[in-house]
């Protein structure tokens, strides 16, 4: 569909007037001159001019999303949850049964739970019911163990490298042990696991794929935006660190579709910030905005689920600290839950930036997805389109909808950071209301602000937030 973008008219040239108006504006313009040059005596510095930011502010930005077919078709489960084993280690097992944690997890379902993360290499599993364990050789626990997280690093952690055709068939005899056992006849495999996709990392990806590709399920690989303990709240707006995950996607799927095309690509393991992540950083508001892109790249680009670490007490990544209490990224989390579907939608825009200057990369601050609604919540009917917008700019940006979406009812949900914090705070506030549980067994009711149909969007600087415009009745959100 065609759009078009408003912009300020431009003021007509001296060039362009006719001769007759030259003599009268020359005598004018000398006035002004003489003017200026006298108000400028005792500073003779140039005044800034920016003809850029003065355009930039004028401009109205366009957006219309394509309703007939949707781009993708992500999981259910597409945003799923993982507990470290480190709540072993620390002696938090015992408090999984908490009514206030199981609240918050029940806000995040569906999903799909993996437990693992490093200490994983170092459990011990026993199962004494496992007829595999006394057949001479290894059984499925020793596979699940000496490969459960990130293999391109065994030389660091254990003093000893596998190769990427190792690897691979090791995978295949795991699935040969787990076959004849009824419990695991049915069971799915995932790997290989594999950390950031570096060059050696590539190459072991290659040679497990070549040997193992059609064994697994999904193929699975874990992603840090970070790598080190230092770092500035403002790491977080930095755009080339939010499209650092793009380039990984590529890679990862390059090797997979060239030996399994079309295999489902899992990203098992997501965090801010390397070493557990940051205080009062990488638990903060602005690690939001990492989140929230991550879920609209990830999806947009085909990745089937990516599974969030941790949902508790792992560092400063998590969801939900020490103390029960739900983070930034589980209320942003539950909101893509509540009113985000599987269905990618494609979105055209006009008049997100200007021309960029020769030698100068203009990099997006204005970053827009769209989905189906989720066809779970049963305030929107079928056909309606959910937004979610992240804006990075230090000045509101205004977003008028077009096309199939004009004129059509909005429900806004405009998440902020509450308190004094600023971007640091570890609190949030939904349409200007502070996000805190109800009890322990009570989520707050997620209310949003109705704007009227035609009405244009004000996204506020440094925010993000959940647009549902209703009943678009998008032919690619009639049915599952």
């Amino acid at each position: 569909m065609r759009v078009l973008c408003a912009f300020p008219e431009a003021m007509p040239s001296s060039n362009s007037r006719p001769p007759a108006c030259l003599a009268p504006g020359a005598l004018y313009l000398a006035l002004l001159l003489h003017l200026s040059l006298s108000s400028q005596a005792g500073d003779r510095r140039p005044l800034p001019v920016d003809r850029a930011t003065g355009l930039k502010e004028k401009t109205l930005i366009l957006l219309d999303v394509s309703t007939k077919n949707p781009v993708r078709t992500v999981n259910e489960n597409f945003l799923s949850l993982q507990l470290d084993p480190s709540i072993i280690h620390d002696g938090w097992l015992d408090f999984l049964s908490s009514k206030r944690l199981v609240t918050l997890a029940r806000g995040l379902s569906p999903a799909f739970l993996r437990f693992g993360g490093k200490r994983t290499d170092f459990l011990q599993f026993q199962n004494l019911r496992n007829p595999a364990k006394s057949r001479g050789g290894p059984g499925p626990d020793y596979y699940l163990k000496n490969y459960e997280d990130e293999p391109n690093n065994y030389r660091t952690m254990h003093g000893r490298a596998v190769n990427g055709s190792q690897l691979g068939k090791d995978y295949i005899q795991l699935k040969s042990l787990l076959q004849p056992i009824r419990i695991y006849s049915r069971a799915s495999l995932y790997g290989p696991n594999i950390g950031r996709p570096r060059k050696n990392v590539i190459a072991l990806l290659d040679g497990f794929m070549k040997v193992a590709g059609s064994t697994v399920d999904a193929v699975t690989w874990q992603h840090c935006y970070i790598d080190g303990r230092v770092v500035k709240v403002m790491d977080f707006l930095k755009t080339r660190l939010l499209d650092t995950l793009s380039d990984q996607i590529r890679k990862i799927q390059k090797v997979v579709n060239t030996y399994t095309p079309g295999k489902k690509i899992w990203l098992e393991g997501v965090v801010t910030t390397s070493a557990g992540g940051t205080n009062n950083l990488s638990d903060s508001y602005a690690a939001g905005f990492l989140w929230l892109n991550t879920l609209g790249m990830l999806a947009n680009q085909g990745i089937d689920v990516v599974i969030r670490h941790s949902f508790f007490d792992h560092g400063y990544n998590h969801l939900v600290d020490q103390n029960f209490n739900p983070l930034p990224d589980y209320w942003l989390s539950l909101l893509y839950k509540r009113l985000i579907g599987p269905k990618v939608l494609a979105v055209h825009v006009a008049g997100l930036q200007r021309k960029p200057r020769p030698g100068r990369v203009i990099r997006d601050k204005l970053r827009i997805y769209a989905h189906c609604t989720n066809h779970h919540n049963h305030n929107y009917v079928r056909g309606s389109i959910t937004l979610f917008i992240i804006n990075l700019h230090r000045s509101r940006k205004k977003i008028k909808l077009a096309g199939t979406l004009r004129d059509k009812l909005v429900h806004q949900y405009l998440l902020q950071p509450y308190g004094q914090e600023g971007l640091k705070s570890k609190s949030v506030q939904l349409n200007g209301q502070p996000l805190v549980m109800v009890d322990d067994g009570t989520l707050p009711e997620l209310k949003p602000r109705p704007l009227r149909a035609g009405r244009t969007l004000v996204i506020p600087p440094v925010t993000m937030g959940f647009y549902v415009v209703k009943n678009v009745n998008a032919l690619a959100c009639r049915y599952r």
